[in-house]
């Protein structure tokens, strides 16, 4: 890259001469890379309080609570057989389903535990109170003459919605702080939706289907049940629990996302509503069907209504996850302007592509060590970019949630610093360059020294090295909203660039 073989209207007709006297500070040095058992940065584990330690201990007990229930009352009335065979079958798509939703959280993938909470949560609380007033509202049902088939149409898409929600919703609760958005509002609640539809495919397929069949013909009647009931249920419509309750799910997300206390409390009763609905409109096609005799009731149903609600609810997700990863785009400037991040660098964070291939550049010039700081430090990067867009959107009203805003954003700061210094500077390939804020300052093969604007787009893919005079990772003062922090000083001796 030599000034004297550039083509007009070029990157490089942007460059001014160095004036004389002008020199390029030395780049920071590189720390030592680590083992390949070094940690990482991170940010600091939250101190669980005795309450907090009461709470956490309380849900577990409610979940392995009715876990056991579930487990003794399926026992009970399938069978050690039918309820292995159910079980077995019934397992088969959870991993599928669950990668799919894992899949629309790979930009700010959530915690572990708050995602196994979930999924247990639909499994076993919602199952337990659900089967409860079901078999409750259908005994009362025949008790009064009326139909029992009024029991899926009248009953269950209500508790089992409002049960299904009701994990995260305690989430929402005591964890807003891990909603980014829409996104993790499909994530938590399609996971407790899956959770759900697994247990309930064990009494359908286990007692249905095989045990009906091996009582009315034998084994070999249960397993063509079994085989029956799986395309139906699963392999045709397993969408349907995770399609409903992401209904609710985009009203949570919603809700995380608001300032306004009407917005948060009307969108996640409107989408709870919408489920219920949703729900119960399904349960209804073959209601319909069998009191009617009209096939064309449940096809026109299916293909006609919740197909393409189906299809538009997988578009709006995908686009979501899109939009997750432009909010760097939209946030991340202001730590460019203050001499936190470079352009480059935002740029590489806008894209699942842009970021695949920012890693394989990080593992090629640092090796594994280097992938796993990109890793963290596109995953800090995010969270920075989702504080600062909940700051400016007035999400913390009480003051000790404003200081916990400006204490975590300090934190990733000094985590994404901490990380960078594992890859930048590293390459051989990229000119050595410094960015302050406002300009690079590019020393160049032949020796000399340029100063560059910022291109609207840029061009080199890769981060670059920050000014030596950066903030400190804890700038006084640092961290209200709307104010990009203390810029660094220029690289350049006084009266010069």
């Amino acid at each position: 890259m030599r000034p004297a073989g550039r083509s007009a209207g070029d990157y490089a007709d942007r460059m001014v001469d160095t004036p004389p006297g002008g020199s390029l500070p030395p780049s920071p040095p590189v720390p030592a890379m680590p083992g390949t058992g070094a940690g990482m940065p991170g940010m600091p584990r939250r101190r669980l309080s005795w309450r907090r330690v009461l709470v956490l201990v309380g849900v577990i007990l409610l979940i392995a609570g009715c876990a056991i229930f579930m487990l003794f009352t399926l026992g009970t009335n399938l069978g050690p057989e039918a309820l292995l065979i159910g079980t077995a079958a019934a397992i088969l798509p959870v991993p599928v389903l669950v990668a799919c939703f894992l899949w629309l959280d790979r930009y700010e993938p959530e915690p572990l535990k708050y995602l196994v909470f979930c999924f247990a949560w639909g499994a076993f609380v919602s199952t337990a109170a659900s089967l409860t007033v079901n078999e409750t509202a259908a005994d009362w049902f025949e008790d009064q003459g009326l139909p029992v088939a009024l029991t899926a149409v009248l009953v269950a898409p209500f508790i089992e919605e409002l049960t299904k929600t009701f994990g995260p919703v305690l989430l929402l609760i005591f964890r807003r702080r891990e909603w980014s958005g829409i996104t993790d509002g499909l994530v938590y609640c399609g996971l407790s939706a899956i959770g759900f539809a697994m247990v309930e495919n064990i009494l359908y397929l286990g007692g249905y289907g095989y045990a009906t069949g091996v009582e009315q013909y034998g084994p070999a009647t249960g397993a063509q049940q079994v085989i029956a009931i799986f395309i139906v249920r699963i392999l045709l419509f397993g969408f349907a629990h995770p399609l409903f309750t992401s209904m609710a799910g985009i009203g949570l997300g919603i809700a995380a996302r608001s300032a306004d206390r009407r917005t948060r409390f009307f969108a996640p009763v409107a989408g709870l509503l919408l489920a219920m609905m949703l729900h119960g409109a399904w349960n209804l096609l073959p209601t319909l069907t069998q009191a009617t005799g009209e096939v064309l009731i449940s096809l026109f149903g299916f293909v006609g209504v919740m197909v393409p609600i189906f299809f538009g609810m997988v578009g709006l997700a995908v686009w979501l996850r899109a939009w997750e990863g432009r909010l760097t785009e939209r946030t991340l400037p202001d730590y460019v302007r203050a001499g936190w991040l470079t352009p480059p660098e935002v740029a590489a964070l806008s894209s699942l592509g842009r970021r695949h291939a920012a890693r394989a550049w990080a593992r090629r010039v640092a090796g594994d060590a280097g992938l796993r700081a990109m890793r963290g430090y596109q995953f800090a990067a995010t969270r920075l970019a989702l504080l600062r867009d909940g700051a400016t959107r007035g999400l913390d009203r009480r003051p000790a949630d404003r200081e916990r805003t400006v204490r975590e954003e300090q934190q990733l700061l000094a985590s994404i610093l901490a990380y960078r210094s594992y890859f930048v500077g590293r390459d051989p390939q990229s000119p050595v360059g410094v960015w302050d804020g406002h300009r690079y300052h590019l020393r160049f093969p032949d020796g000399s020294q340029r100063s560059v604007q910022e291109p609207d787009e840029p061009v080199v893919p890769i981060p670059v090295v920050l000014a030596p005079s950066a903030p400190p990772p804890f700038p006084a003062g640092y961290g209200p909203p709307g104010w990009p922090g203390p810029r660094p000083g220029a690289p350049w001796p006084p009266g010069h660039g």
